[in-house]
């Protein structure tokens, strides 16, 4: 399957135009496309066919800071080719002109936009989209270049803004640079740091779901290795890393792995836990994995509890408590977790995210991989429609935030008070008001019966008392069925913690092959740091 990438639209947050570029063929404008795109339902996919233009056209859709991106094609192309390539704009935008993506960072900037998209894509092919390859070859003008108005200095890089005589140094120097460019589409030619610096932060993003018993029902970790190259020349790295049991297994915990095309696969693949790579300048993501944190016995998955994960907050949700089963309640049990212990004799030093760049973080402070710390501790009660208010909310720690008639609840508990132990948040519901409280309330009853009845004072003392009862046995059960539409059926705990992993997974070294580097000064020994951080955005789930 062959296709060509023919336009790309760009519209801001009131669906104006505010870039068009052209590849190639005579594509639906951007006031034609609009209206096409819009009449479908929301959510809208993000592949469309429009049978109807001449030619028919494939529209492949991206909303990224309240900015539309859309990409035609009248030809048939891979879809994830397309849907990456606009991933890829996107980051090299954010790039080159600054994070967040605004539209009038687009419209101020629009000399450098059309340089990246006119070397990101040639002709409808998708060409070069590392960032490292197109800061070679694209002319971003600083604000002195701005202030001296284009004017050409000796050595200056780039494209010249009109043809002249006096052009000629920067159309040389141009060449100059393109007969040095690297071999290594990712990595930028004649990288200079005063400052050698290696940093590896490895990210996991928690997914649990517990049953009312407390057994998970799926448990994964999805892992991101940030890699930080800060090194001069073309070094060449190995990066290993290793399992709680040991690197021999380290197949069978990161399951389903992506890396970064600098990733020598075939290292990978006769030594697992090694990667191989020349890194790119700067910031990127060296790897990608997924880790199932439930053990399976014999195919199935075993008979493992919550406190088996070894999870730092575990939550428990019961509902119908009270009298008339209006209250519940949300336990959480906070327990220390255990970091990822020292590395290897590679130097390697643990860092928390405030100190980029320190060298004060060897496991003394908190956030480190010696002394883990707990941190924006959130439980998430969805209500149902029907709850009316919350009439009270008793937490014995943390604060709470609920507006009447709102959807969710939340619990928040700082991290001075995030310590091991139990804490819980009762609550009492309220629903909607209907007729039947209103007569209640009055004395009266809709089934007939009246609180005042004018033969009471002539009955016995033992049938005056039992009828009472009878009524409010038979009032109470219906209020307790009543208010248990009214109860929560989930509560999800957000947090993160700085300095544990969930999967276990640890960086043991980092390792500069100096044989193989090529521009890296005699004696030169680069300072290493490692960071672990757990995240879960509600991604533990206890249903009730």
């Amino acid at each position: 399957m062959s296709g060509a990438v023919e336009a790309l639209h760009i519209y801001d947050e009131h669906n104006r135009p505010i870039l068009s570029h052209i590849y190639t063929g005579r594509p639906l404008s951007a006031p034609q496309l609009l209206p096409l795109y819009m009449s479908h339902a929301q959510p809208r996919p993000s592949f469309i066919y429009l049978p109807n233009t001449s030619p028919p056209t494939l529209v492949f859709s991206l909303i990224h800071s309240n900015l539309l991106f859309l990409l035609t094609s009248s030809s048939e192309i891979e879809p994830l080719l397309a849907l990456e390539f606009l991933h890829r704009i996107i980051d090299v935008l954010e790039e080159f002109v600054g994070s967040p993506l605004l539209a009038h960072k687009v419209e101020s900037s629009y000399d450098v936009v059309a340089q990246l998209l006119n070397e990101m894509c040639d002709a409808g092919a998708v060409s070069t989209t590392e960032p490292n390859a197109l800061r070679d070859v694209v002319e971003v003008e600083g604000w002195l270049n701005k202030l001296l108005g284009g004017i050409n200095i000796p050595g200056k890089t780039g494209f010249a803004s009109a043809p002249s005589s006096s052009n000629m140094s920067a159309i040389s120097s141009t060449g100059s640079l393109a007969a040095n460019t690297p071999a290594l589409p990712w990595r930028r030619a004649n990288v200079r740091h005063t400052s050698n610096e290696l940093y590896v932060d490895i990210v996991e993003t928690l997914s649990v779901t517990l049953a009312p018993s407390g057994r998970p029902l799926a448990a994964f970790a999805n892992g991101t290795i940030a890699f930080t190259s800060k090194i001069s020349g073309v070094p060449d790295l190995l990066l290993n890393i290793s399992s709680p049991s040991g690197k021999q297994n380290i197949n069978s915990v990161m399951q389903l792995p992506v890396f970064h095309p600098c990733v020598r696969l075939a290292r990978w693949k006769e030594k697992p836990g090694e990667m191989s790579f020349v890194p790119p300048d700067g910031r990127f993501i060296l790897a990608g994995y997924e880790v199932d944190l439930l053990p399976f016995q014999n195919g199935h998955v075993g008979s493992t509890n919550a406190s088996n994960l070894k999870l730092p907050v575990q939550v428990e949700v019961k509902t119908g408590l009270g009298p008339t089963g209006s209250d519940f309640e949300v336990r959480l049990f906070i327990t220390k977790v255990s970091g990822q212990g020292n590395s290897s004799s590679s130097a390697l030093s643990s860092r928390s995210s405030n100190q980029l760049g320190g060298r004060g973080g060897f496991g003394a402070q908190p956030g480190t991989s010696s002394t883990p710390t707990l941190e924006d501790l959130v439980v998430t009660i969805p209500l149902p429609t029907d709850v009316r208010n919350l009439s009270e909310m008793r937490a014995s720690r943390g604060d709470t935030t609920y507006n009447p008639g709102g959807e969710n609840l939340e619990w928040h508990i700082p991290a001075k008070e995030a310590v091991t132990g139990g804490a819980t948040l009762r609550c009492t519901v309220a629903g909607p008001l209907v007729d039947d409280e209103d007569f209640e309330s009055n004395g009266f009853r809709l089934d007939g019966r009246y609180d005042y009845d004018e033969d009471t004072y002539q009955s016995t003392p033992a049938e005056s008392e039992k009828e009472p009862l009878k009524v409010d046995e038979t009032s109470n059960a219906r209020k307790v069925a009543q208010n248990k539409i009214l109860m929560p059926s989930s509560a999800a705990v957000s947090f993160s913690v700085k300095g544990w992993l969930a999967s276990g997974i640890k960086v043991e070294s980092v390792v500069i092959d100096t044989k193989k580097s090529r521009g890296i000064g005699e004696g030169v020994k680069p300072y290493k740091g490692v960071k672990y951080l757990t995240i879960s955005r509600g991604g533990i789930e206890a249903r009730c």
